[in-house]
C-alpha cells in the first residue's frame, strides 16, 4: 500500500475536469455570471444517441440488473434499441399524448426503463411517479393530486399487488395498467410482454421522426417542499443540453464509457436525468443497485461494489456516509472500489467535511492518491444541473460556476441574493398551471430558483458561489431581527454528523430560536449502548444521547453572534417526518413549513418549557465534550 506521509496530501488521481473562465459583471445591484465556453452542438433527441450506440457497440451492455438467481442480467444497446422500438409501436394504439401521457408508478427497474424509452420514441409524454405516493401513503392525496394534474392515459406497474390499493383509489375504472407480474384486476389489463410481441414498424419510426428538441420527454413533479408537486415539462432540448453541459464539464465521461452503480430514484431528476442520462449519453453501463443508504438497505449496495468496479461514484451524502464506513473496515470493497473511479459526486444535501476527509484518508492510504469530490447546484426545473464545482475551492456550500450554455442572475430579494437561471436547459414552465408558471420567471426570462447564492469572495468573483439558504424557509423574530435558515441549519447538520439527519429551526415571531431535531436513531442507539428492545423515546432520553447533544448545542453557539444565530433549545424527536403530512419530500429533505404547521402544539409547549425532550442551551452538560 503507498503511503503518503501524514503533512503531505496526497495528489488527485488524473481525470479530465474542465477550468471554466467566467465573465462577470454588475447592474444595479444585480450580478451576471456566464460561462465563457459556448454549449457545443448536440443531438436534437436523446434517444439519438441511443440509435448512435445501437450501431456503434450495439453488444455493449447498457443496463444491467440483478435477476432471481442473484447474477445480472443485461440488456445491451441493440436490445434495447429492438425492445423500446416495439413498445413505441404498441403505445401507440392506445391513442396517448401530452394530454394523455404514460405513468409509470413503480420503481427502477428495467422494464420500467423500456416503457419510458418506449414512450419518447413514440413522442409519447411519460411520467415516474414516486412509488411512495403510492406505497407509502394513507391517503394518496400526493398520487392523486399528480393524477388529476396529469389525466394519464395508461399506467405501468412492475408488480400490481402492492400497487392495486391506491391504483383502485386514484384512477378511473377505464384506465388501462400495464403490468409485469400479476394483472389489476376491475379495469383493462395488459401484460408487458405483449408489448414486446411484435417488433417495431414504420409507424413507430415515423413518430421518432416527428419528435424534436421541443417535444415533452417527461413530466416530472417537483418534491413539494413548500407547495403540492408541481409538473415540470421536460423537453428533449433540456435533457440534452444538459447532457452535453455535463460532457463538457466533465470530459472523463467521453474519454471511457462511464460505469455506474447507482440506486437513485428516476422519479427524481438527479438519478433519471442526470446519472441515467450520464451513461446513455456516453455509451456507458448502468448496474441498477437495488440498496438504499440506510442501516439495513446498504448490504446490497455493498455486495454490488463488491462485483463492479464504477468509474464514477454518485450519491446523497447519506450514502457516502454509509460507504465511507465500509470502506474503512473493508479491504476487498476497497480493493474493488478504487479499481477504475475517477470521480465521486453528492447532491440534494450538504457533505459532511468529516466524511470527506475520511474518504480523502482512505484513498490516500489505498492507492496513494485522492478522488476528486464534485458536487453543484442544479434542480429539477433545470434538467437539473446549473453549476459545478469546478472553481479552484474545496468546501462546504461551495457550489461553483456556471455550467457551459448557463447564464446566472443574482437578484437581491428580501437582504439575500436569490439565483436565477437561463438556457436551453431551463423548463418552458409548469404543465397545466400557467400562474405558477408565470411566477417562475422574471421579466428577462430567467428561472427564479428560491435559492440564495452569494459570491465566495466579493472581490474575486471567478472564484465562484456559495449557498446561502432557501429565500423561502427564513424569517423574523418577534424583535425583527431576521433569521437566515439556510446556513444555521447547514452547519448544525454538518457540524451533527453522525447523529442528526436534520433540524427544523423554530419559529416565525418568537423572542428566540429553538430547533426540533430528526436524529439518526440507529446511530444514537448505538452510542446509548441500547438493544432493540428499548424505544426510541428509551434511547434519546439516555444519558450519552442528551449529553452528546447538549455539547453540540454548545459547540453550535460558540461563535452565535446574538439571537438570529443562537439557539436556546433544542428537543429530540423520535417520530420521523411523515410524508402524509407533508412533512418530508419524496428526496428526502424536510419541508420546514409543513413540520412546524403539524407541529405547532409541540413548539409552543417546548417554548413553554414543558416537554421532556426539551434540552436547553444553559444545561449543563453543555460543556461536556462531544
Amino acid at each position: 500500500m503507498n503511503r503518503q506521509p501524514a503533512s503531505a496530501p496526497a495528489p488527485y488521481r488524473p481525470v479530465s475536469i474542465a477550468h471554466p473562465a467566467v465573465a462577470v459583471s454588475e447592474r444595479q445591484g444585480i450580478l451576471h455570471i456566464r460561462n465563457l465556453e459556448p454549449l457545443a452542438e448536440r443531438p436534437a433527441r436523446l434517444l439519438d444517441r441511443l440509435r448512435h450506440w445501437a450501431a456503434e457497440c450495439p453488444q455493449r451492455t447498457f443496463i444491467a440488473a440483478r435477476n432471481e438467481q442473484g447474477g445480472w442480467r443485461e440488456i445491451s444497446y441493440a436490445q434495447m434499441l429492438t425492445d423500446v422500438r416495439a413498445i413505441a409501436q404498441s403505445l401507440l394504439a392506445h391513442g396517448l399524448s401530452a394530454e394523455r401521457p404514460l405513468a409509470l408508478l413503480s420503481g427502477n427497474d428495467i422494464e420500467h426503463l423500456q416503457m419510458a424509452l418506449g414512450a419518447m420514441y413514440a413522442g409519447i409524454p411519460y411520467c415516474p411517479v414516486s412509488p411512495a405516493y403510492s406505497l407509502l401513503s394513507q391517503d394518496h392525496a400526493k398520487l392523486r393530486h399528480v393524477c388529476d394534474v396529469l389525466q394519464p392515459g395508461l399506467v405501468f406497474v412492475s408488480d400490481v399487488t402492492p400497487f392495486q390499493k391506491a391504483i383502485d383509489a386514484v384512477l378511473p375504472a377505464d384506465i388501462a395498467v400495464i403490468s409485469v407480474r400479476g394483472m389489476a384486476s376491475g379495469r383493462p389489463a395488459i401484460d408487458f410482454a405483449s408489448l414486446l410481441a411484435q417488433p417495431g414498424g414504420a409507424e413507430a419510426e415515423a413518430a421518432f421522426a416527428a419528435t424534436g428538441p421541443d417535444s415533452i420527454a417527461k413530466f416530472l413533479f417537483t418534491s413539494g417542499s413548500t407547495k403540492l408537486p408541481k409538473a415540470v415539462v421536460t423537453t428533449q432540448r433540456m435533457l440534452c443540453a444538459n447532457q452535453q453541459m455535463l460532457l463538457q464539464t466533465f470530459p472523463v465521461f467521453g474519454e471511457e464509457p462511464p460505469v455506474l452503480v447507482d440506486w437513485l430514484p428516476w422519479n427524481h431528476t438527479f438519478g433519471g436525468s442526470h446519472n441515467l442520462g450520464i451513461v446513455l449519453y456516453n455509451g456507458g453501463t448502468f448496474y441498477l443497485d437495488n440498496g438504499k443508504p440506510t442501516a439495513q438497505g446498504f448490504a446490497e449496495t455493498l455486495r454490488n461494489l463488491k462485483e463492479i468496479s464504477p468509474t464514477a461514484y454518485l450519491t446523497v451524502p447519506k450514502g457516502w456516509e454509509e460507504l465511507v464506513s465500509a470502506l474503512e473496515q473493508d479491504s476487498e470493497l476497497r480493493e474493488r472500489f478504487f479499481a477504475r473511479i475517477k470521480l465521486f459526486f453528492f447532491a440534494a444535501a450538504g457533505l459532511s467535511q468529516s466524511i470527506w476527509d475520511r474518504l480523502d484518508r482512505i484513498a490516500e492510504q489505498h492507492c496513494g492518491e485522492r478522488i476528486r469530490m464534485m458536487a453543484g447546484l442544479g434542480m429539477t426545473e433545470a434538467s437539473p444541473s446549473c453549476t459545478f464545482t469546478t472553481g479552484p475551492l474545496s468546501q462546504a456550500g461551495y457550489v461553483g460556476l456556471p455550467a457551459p450554455g448557463c447564464e446566472v442572475r443574482l437578484v437581491p430579494v428580501d437582504g439575500k441574493l436569490e439565483g436565477r437561471f437561463r438556457g436551453p436547459h431551463i423548463m418552458p414552465g409548469y404543465w397545466r398551471s400557467p400562474q405558477q408558471t408565470a411566477e417562475a420567471f422574471d421579466e428577462q426570462g430567467y428561472y427564479c430558483s428560491g435559492d440564495a447564492l452569494k459570491l465566495a469572495d466579493p472581490a474575486q468573483p471567478e472564484l465562484g458561489l456559495m449557498f446561502d439558504g432557501r429565500i423561502a424557509e427564513d424569517f423574523k423574530l418577534s424583535s425583527g431581527v431576521f433569521v437566515s435558515v439556510g446556513p444555521l441549519r447547514n452547519r448544525a447538520v454538518l457540524e451533527g454528523s453522525p447523529y442528526v439527519q436534520d433540524i427544523v429551526v423554530c419559529a416565525p415571531d418568537r423572542e428566540c430560536l429553538g430547533a426540533l431535531v430528526f436524529p439518526r436513531l440507529y446511530e444514537c442507539r448505538q452510542l446509548a449502548g441500547l438493544g432493540r428492545e428499548a424505544s426510541d423515546e428509551q434511547v434519546l432520553a439516555s444519558p450519552e444521547v442528551r449529553h452528546w447533544f447538549a455539547a453540540w448545542l454548545h459547540r453550535l453557539n460558540k461563535d452565535a453572534s446574538g439571537n438570529a444565530s443562537r439557539l436556546e433549545w433544542i428537543a429530540l424527536l423520535a417520530e420521523p417526518p411523515s410524508i402524509d403530512r407533508g412533512e418530508i419530500t419524496d428526496k428526502g429533505s424536510i419541508n420546514q413549513r409543513a413540520v412546524l404547521q403539524w407541529r405547532a402544539s409541540l413548539v409552543d409547549a417546548l417554548y413553554r418549557g414543558d416537554h421532556d425532550a426539551l434540552l436547553r442551551a444553559d444545561a449543563k452538560a453543555a460543556g461536556a465534550p462531544a
